[in-house]
């Protein structure tokens, strides 16, 4: 079977954002946005070459699948079935492994000014995972300067699925330093603590207190370097965080 060709797709909404897809991982490759001041930047990291994207296994802007994250020790049980993935992440596996998603050509299904979707089927047994399964993603730039991702998936039988996007932003523009003064806010009391290996440990804990607190206005650098063990395993902030309940009222 042929290899089919790496393509790029450029997009834009009618305020002048505009963002470039490849069709390899359906990954975006670029995204302009403007500042405070109306200069538009590219704040998304990537390479410079497409063909880079294909040579170089990484997952920058790519779609994340079959499984986004890690799976403990390579295997998860399912109606009384074990199953064995392959293991890309010292004892786990990562990202749907070494061939999930971001390492495969997507089909482009529709498209237009400011959208595209774009499709892929997993076949029954790819790394490891049961059920063939049938995805499909749209990005869509809005008139409200929204970039929205829609993530759809079918199957044939009981699997395990999770989905999600892996852009690196820097608000600065691509290649202008690091992102260390950006200021964050999470609106989440807790987060998920995780082991040596970035497996979470199952408990949830509480953030005030900790440098993991970004209730309030902080720097992304302010507190990274603090003695704190889960700092240390994650080399950082690598942790999912449990979003607050919000109630909005009309």
């Amino acid at each position: 079977m042929s290899t089919p060709d790496l393509q790029l797709f450029s997009l834009a909404n009618a305020n002048g954002l505009k963002f470039s897809v490849t069709n390899f991982g359906a990954r975006i490759v670029s995204l302009f946005v403007p500042d405070r001041n109306g200069k538009f930047d590219d704040v998304v990291l990537g390479y410079e070459l497409l063909d880079d994207y294909v040579k170089h296994d990484s997952y920058y802007g790519a779609i994340i699948g079959r499984y986004a994250n890690r799976i403990a020790n390579g295997k998860f049980s399912l109606n009384g079935k074990d199953y064995l993935l392959t293991k890309n992440s010292g004892p786990n596996s990562l990202h749907g492994g070494p061939k999930g998603f971001h390492n495969v050509f997507w089909k482009i299904i529709s498209q237009n000014d400011s959208s595209i979707t774009l499709n892929y089927l997993s076949p029954d047994g790819e790394e490891g995972f049961p059920g063939n399964l049938n995805v499909k993603v749209t990005y869509t730039l809005s008139t409200h300067n929204e970039l929205i991702i829609d993530y759809e998936a079918t199957t044939d039988q009981e699997t395990i699925v999770n989905l999600t996007h892996h852009s690196f932003f820097n608000l600065k523009g691509a290649g202008n330093g690091d992102v260390l003064d950006h200021e964050l806010v999470i609106n989440a009391e807790q987060f998920c603590p995780v082991n040596e290996t970035l497996i979470p440990t199952g408990e949830l804990k509480n953030v005030k207190g900790t440098p993991f607190d970004f209730l309030t206005q902080h720097k992304i650098g302010e507190r990274i370097n603090q003695p704190d063990e889960q700092l240390k395993f994650g080399n950082g902030y690598d942790h999912t965080y449990s979003l607050n309940n919000q109630v909005s009222c009309h």
